[in-house]
């Protein structure tokens, strides 16, 4: 029988995913996911591939369960810092640099894009999950024109364009530059929505 990791059964199937969404993480931001098979995920974990299947019946599942976790987790974080934020100006800027520090395994993985090695069924699944943080930025843009912060816009266009390009940026590793673009792309990203427009 393999050993429990952790003071209980459950606590040891949260730890094994952990190990295998950890794993999973590191080797596609070294050889990208197209490249790696269950047998490395189980091994960078440091546990049998009886136990990945025991989790996932395969590579797109884990994906998808690492994909929701980081989603989810995510998700929480950005809520909690836009709790006791009124102003829509000063929310969108907190959704900017939340999403500048969100690390998209879209962008993480060298070799082909994801979304040109993965069935369409998961291809969807990633879609919805995009869904959710979409929803948050719907939110702020609909309220900051309700309180004339920001013009009248088509808002399911703005959304679209807006995490486009935060998504599609590689930001410097280096502190001082890395927030340099992020305060440039901030500033951006309030003039594409028209932050400042109304009644000027």
């Amino acid at each position: 029988m393999p050993k429990i990791i952790g003071g209980s059964l459950h606590e040891h199937r949260e730890q094994t995913r952990q190990r295998l969404f950890t794993a999973l993480s590191a080797l596609m931001a070294e050889r990208g996911f197209d490249a790696i098979s269950f047998a490395d995920i189980a091994s960078a974990a440091g546990v049998g591939r009886t136990a990945v299947y025991n989790h996932f019946s395969d590579k797109e599942a884990l994906l998808m369960g690492f994909i929701t976790f980081e989603t989810e987790r995510y998700v929480e974080t950005l809520k909690r810092s836009l709790e006791g934020v009124e102003d829509p100006l000063q929310q969108l800027r907190t959704y900017v640099r939340a999403q500048a520090r969100l690390k998209r395994v879209f962008h993480l993985a060298p070799g082909p894009d994801l979304r040109t090695v993965l069935s369409r069924g998961t291809q969807q699944r990633l879609r919805e999950h995009a869904v959710v943080i979409e929803e948050i930025l719907r939110d702020i843009l609909t309220a900051g024109i309700a309180r004339g912060e920001f013009p009248n816009q088509d808002i399911p266009t703005s959304v679209a364009l807006v995490n486009a390009c935060l998504s599609g940026r590689q930001l410097p590793e280096e502190q001082t530059a890395r927030d340099a673009a992020i305060t440039a792309t901030e500033a951006f990203v309030l003039r594409a929505v028209g932050a400042g427009l109304v009644n000027a």
